[in-house]
């Protein structure tokens, strides 16, 4: 699969700009799943500064983590009169009946982060699966060998699937060969890090703490399996992943409670999801969209026109580029660290 970088992506546009006019004057509407999670705060922001600054308006709506809501919020934006949707599906089966109402009113779909397998909604995201590998890797690295539990995403959402697959890429050598064994695994329902500290703590009860580390999908469910370990004195000494960014979640990593944060930079997620709805909307096709690759890669394989983002994995190495890179300060990175432990915080 052809993966792009952020920085590629936005230069295709930039260049493209000058030979294909954006939309202007036309209404974006973003249908959200939820704002528990703290990236979706600053995917909004880059999206709603690139949609304005192209001369369109940005109107939005807040699903609350329920499907049955997002599919009133959908109508309700449609009825607004958006020309082009952004669509972060709580439930990516549960949506279709949105997709088909936006399809025959002639309305272009973007499918956001998650995936709507939908050959009418245009699919942005990051190379899910290799961020699942990159979370897998790291893990491994600290601890080759043991048990480990996996705390998956929702189950509602195929990217929990993506990322699993590439962590099972990644450790089936090291599991056929008995060196890491899988005690524990379970789905966490809506994302949420309460769900995922109370199956963390279901694992260790059932283990009896034999615990040596674990893959969490997301930066969320890495705070309740931290919250699950702390209160069982094993924090710090089980190597823990992540996804996302989270500035808590970075702190963790300096702190050494969390291993790995595999960095979706949503600035350049969101600021070019805004592009692309753009272009549709002014009646770009799918398939002439900048970048856009053919990929055929969800549960049903539906082929569909995408763009794949490239994630980098943070560690304690390297915390310095999410620092450099604006992401976080250094002061809500390194508070609590202490002083000579890492490089990023001297």
């Amino acid at each position: 699969m052809k993966i792009l970088k952020a920085a590629l992506i936005g230069a295709v546009f930039a260049a493209s700009s000058t030979g294909m006019a954006l939309a202007e004057g036309k209404t974006i509407g973003v249908s959200w799943s939820n704002f528990q999670e703290e990236r979706w705060k600053t995917d909004e922001a880059a999206m709603k500064a690139a949609i304005e600054a192209a001369g369109n308006t940005y109107i939005s709506a807040d699903a609350q983590s329920s499907a049955s809501k997002q599919l009133t919020d959908v109508e309700s934006l449609i009825s607004q009169g958006a020309d082009a949707l952004i669509i972060l599906a709580q439930d990516s089966g549960a949506i279709g009946p949105a997709i088909e109402k936006a399809s025959a009113e002639g309305i272009p779909v973007v499918g956001y982060d998650r995936l709507i397998e939908n050959p009418e909604a245009f699919y942005i995201t990051f190379d899910n699966k290799e961020v699942g590998r990159m979370q897998a890797r790291a893990v491994f690295a600290a601890m080759p060998e043991g048990n480990y539990a996996f705390i998956k995403g929702s189950s509602s959402d195929p990217n929990a699937d993506f990322l699993f697959s590439g962590q099972m890429e990644v450790l089936k050598e090291a599991m056929d060969a008995g060196k890491v064994k899988n005690v524990g695994e379970a789905y966490t329902d809506g994302w949420k890090p309460e769900n995922a500290q109370k199956n963390m703590e279901q694992i260790l009860t059932a283990n009896d703490n034999n615990i040596d580390a674990v893959v969490a999908s997301n930066d969320g469910t890495a705070g309740g399996v931290v919250a699950a370990l702390s209160a069982q004195g094993m924090d710090g000494s089980v190597p823990v992943s992540g996804q996302d960014g989270d500035h808590a979640a970075l702190n963790r990593v300096a702190l050494g409670t969390q291993t790995v944060s595999v960095w979706k930079d949503a600035r350049e997620l969101g600021k070019n999801a805004a592009v692309i709805a753009s272009l549709l909307a002014d009646g770009t096709s799918m398939s002439d969209v900048p970048g856009s690759v053919k990929w055929s890669g969800g549960p049903a394989g539906v082929e569909m026109n995408a763009i794949f983002l490239a994630p980098v994995p943070i560690t304690k190495d390297n915390l310095n580029l999410v620092i450099d890179a604006g992401w976080v300060g250094k002061d809500v990175v390194c508070q609590g660290v202490g002083a000579g432990t890492v490089a990023a915080c001297n």
